[in-house]
């Protein structure tokens, strides 16, 4: 007798472990369970997917057992596969969100620092014109390459305070 069952079952090409049981049934039926079992499948709902169940005498499970079971096996391999894929995808998806996030966070801590120099600066620059140090006033000022989004307003600044250090030859008052 020559029997082509495990050739058969990997033809199939299914990952994962085939859980067979076979049970006598009622006269002279049988009646055959076949679960797909897939370890490496890290989601949990897969042990919801119950157990394809095949009845039949036996000369009908000889002809036809595969039949019927190799297009719902592989169904079945398919989503768990998928299934370890996704899980995979939003494992590092998670990972990138917890990255974004500290690099997010430190970004604004750098911001914050950087703004802070700048305010710094500036105060630092008004007390100065308001002793009358105009030319220590106009060196406290911050650089416009360190602040270009602040640029406009530094240049300003120095425009204000250009008018004590250099006062205009046509006599236009100092404030």
């Amino acid at each position: 007798m020559s029997a082509n069952f495990f050739n058969q079952i990997a033809q199939m090409g299914v990952n994962g472990d085939l859980q067979i049981t076979i049970a006598k049934g009622a006269e002279t039926n049988w009646i055959v369970s076949v679960l797909l079992l897939n370890e490496s499948c890290g989601d949990s709902a897969k042990n919801i997917i119950a157990p394809l169940i095949v009845r039949g005498t036996p000369e009908e499970l000889d002809s036809d057992f595969f039949e019927k079971i190799t297009a719902p096996i592989q169904q079945v391999s398919g989503l768990m596969v998928n299934m370890e894929s996704f899980m995979k995808q939003l494992e590092e998806s998670q990972k990138q969100s917890a990255m974004e996030k500290q690099k997010a966070e430190l970004q604004k801590k750098e911001n914050e620092g950087k703004l802070k120099k700048y305010n710094d600066a500036m105060q630092k620059s008004e007390k100065l014109e308001q002793d009358k140090n105009y030319k220590e006033s106009w060196t406290a000022l911050p650089k416009i390459a360190d602040f270009p989004e602040q640029a406009e307003a530094i240049r300003k600044r120095m425009t204000e305070l250009e008018k004590f250090l250099a006062p205009s030859l046509f006599g236009e008052p100092i404030d």
